[in-house]
């Protein structure tokens, strides 16, 4: 003769609890692997921004080097067009 098992019985509990754990242990895993994902596209991001940064770099030091020789050139054209004049 089977015996009917009560819901109360601990053996039955035992395997609810470990079916909620395993259902948990997904989801946390699915939240875990969504997060890796997300830090890998700021990781991306993070490079973007620090290629532009360092590009954009470069353009302010290549504009200053130009502004400097503009004036050195427009401060020596106004010295010789003085000399000549006098």
């Amino acid at each position: 003769m089977i015996e009917h098992r009560r819901a109360d019985d601990p053996d039955i509990q035992t395997i609810r609890e470990l079916a909620e754990h395993g259902a948990e242990i997904k989801h946390l895993q699915a939240d875990m692997d969504k997060v890796i994902r997300d830090m890998d596209e700021m990781k991306e991001t993070l490079r973007e921004i620090s290629k532009t940064l360092s590009e954009a770099k470069g353009g302010w030091h290549m504009l200053l080097l130009v502004g400097g020789a503009g004036a050195s050139l427009g401060a020596a054209s106004a010295w010789l067009f003085d000399l000549v004049k006098h």
